[in-house]
């Protein structure tokens, strides 16, 4: 499922226009991103957790000429489901 899809389910689901559903989920995905920005965590009960993790200083290699580069530390972030949400085989 894409961001069209998804704009077109919730607007079916929630019975709202597709134009107000696209403003709902550019919302979602602004908050998200500005409490992630400023380090917090954000977690949604029965879903799953947004968050950020830092990577430390690393020495790696080029592939394209073999050269060792050093990859500086990151912050990355993250998504974990909920436990509800865990595909059973």
């Amino acid at each position: 499922m894409n961001r069209t899809q998804l704009v077109e389910a919730l607007s079916q689901k929630a019975s709202v226009s597709k134009k107000a559903a696209g403003e709902l989920v550019a919302a979602f995905e602004d908050i998200i991103k500005q409490a992630l920005e400023a380090g917090d965590e954000v977690r949604l009960m029965g879903f799953g957790t947004f968050g950020t993790k830092q990577s430390k200083e690393r020495v790696s290699r080029n592939p394209s000429n073999g050269e060792m580069i050093t990859v500086p530390a990151q912050t990355k972030p993250y998504f974990k489901f909920a436990k509800s949400y865990k595909v059973k085989k």
